[in-house]
């Protein structure tokens, strides 16, 4: 007695229904076709009496379409029946003409379109007919009244089909998401596998650099003699500059001459002068080193020219250097072109420096190193970029899928009534 009182406060629940996850898809399909077949079921009954409704509206219809008026009707109702009575044979006809399939949701279809127009032909041209065929459209109203009580069976039935396909595909939705999320994780953790592989072996070569850019700052004797070609190159370097500042300064103080000349040569319609002067101005101006021997020769064709626009007082010398530049021009031209010789040879010498000490093998390998390092260091960092972002990912599809495979053993209790559990296998989510 205890257990029985206590059984009724407190009832078992009952065992869940353990389904292995696999067996979803085949589960579905066996829903399906029982959901189907209860349909089938149900409605086959209704449709044969909406068939059998039909049959005997298109009877009833065919059968006043060609009687007589009753003699003794009133004249106004013969009239009335005479010009509905057509109406009402070609608006049932036309409501009957369809056939009705024998799939269920068109039948369905079809039925509903059928009633609705002969509803429709009662309430039109039928009603002034009751008058004249009393006896035909009461029996019309009851095949339609049947007619309609059966589409009501039908309708409920379809409901109920309904109900349990979208419930069934939901279940179908939710298993393919789970499939899916499971595929896509799988994919992705694969994939960070193959990016961790990458990482570790681009640090792994950085590692190597290192380790080998250590050996080479620990080269005492290599490094020394790289210092020595640094040295002797800056040495060059700092001749070459000074070099090129004596050369710089005393082509810019003659082009500044050389520009008041032209302009004075121009004035005065001198072309010969313009062209000489304009000449001389281009080679002491241009970016790149003359010859020697072009430069004399362009200096000595100028410089008397100026010279006689300062002799007639045309050109005033503002300072020093242009003093000292055209107080004697063949010591000028002299000094032009052996500063332009030695600047070629200045250069000469820094090329030779520059590619002794480029071409060292410390600096080679060195910059090599550089180089590969800092192609690792930008693969690198995409990589870890990109195994972050499938980090991020995982987690947030690791997180999803207990909530959907929730849903779903949701959906499958609620279908068969009762508590689920997923029975542990291969494709079970964990």
């Amino acid at each position: 007695m205890y257990n029985f009182i206590k059984n009724l406060i407190n009832p078992k629940k009952p065992a869940p229904v353990v389904i292995a996850f696999s067996s979803i898809p085949a589960w579905v399909a066996d829903r399906e076709k029982n959901a189907r077949k209860s349909l089938e079921e149900a409605a086959n009954a209704p449709m044969q009496n909406i068939r059998n409704s039909a049959a005997q509206l298109q009877h009833i219809v065919n059968s006043i379409s060609g009687s007589e008026h009753d003699p003794a009707l009133h004249p106004k109702l013969r009239a009335v029946a005479k010009n509905s009575l057509p109406l009402y044979i070609k608006a049932m006809n036309a409501a009957l003409v369809k056939p009705l399939s024998d799939d269920i949701e068109e039948f369905y279809t079809y039925a509903v379109e059928c009633l609705k127009s002969s509803l429709k032909s009662n309430s039109g041209p039928g009603r002034y007919l009751q008058a004249v065929f009393p006896e035909e459209l009461k029996a019309v109203k009851m095949a339609i009244d049947g007619m309609g009580r059966e589409m009501n069976i039908l309708t409920a039935a379809l409901a109920t089909y309904q109900k349990q396909k979208a419930d069934i595909d939901a279940v179908s939705v939710l298993y393919q998401s789970v499939m899916d999320m499971q595929e896509d994780m799988k994919r992705s953790i694969e994939k960070e596998q193959r990016i961790t592989s990458r990482i570790n072996e681009i640090t792994s070569r950085i590692c190597a650099i290192e380790s080998e850019e250590a050996e080479i700052v620990a080269d005492t004797k290599g490094n020394l003699a790289v210092n020595e070609c640094r040295a002797e190159l800056a040495l060059r370097e700092n001749n070459r500059n000074e070099v090129t500042r004596n050369y710089s300064a005393r082509s810019m103080t003659a082009s500044h001459v050389f520009k008041k000349a032209e302009k004075i040569a121009s004035k005065q319609h001198q072309t010969g002068d313009v062209s000489i002067l304009k000449h001389a101005i281009d080679i002491l101006s241009h970016h790149e080193l003359p010859d020697p021997l072009t430069l004399s020769t362009a200096l000595a064709a100028a410089c008397p020219v100026a010279q006689r626009m300062i002799a007639a007082g045309e050109i005033p010398l503002k300072n020093r250097e242009e003093r000292e530049a055209f107080s004697d021009t063949n010591i000028f031209c002299t000094t032009m072109s052996e500063l332009c010789s030695q600047l070629a040879v200045c250069d000469k010498a820094c090329t030779d420096a520059e590619t002794t000490l480029l071409t060292h093998a410390i600096v080679v390998r060195s910059s090599s190193l550089e180089r590969e390092k800092m192609q690792l260091n930008s693969m690198l960092k995409k990589e870890q970029q990109l195994q972050s972002e499938i980090v991020q990912w995982t987690a947030k599809t690791n997180e999803k899928i207990p909530a959907v495979t929730e849903e779903l053993i949701e959906k499958i209790g609620g279908i068969i009534g009762g508590c689920v559990q997923f029975q542990d296998d291969t494709n079970a989510p964990v």
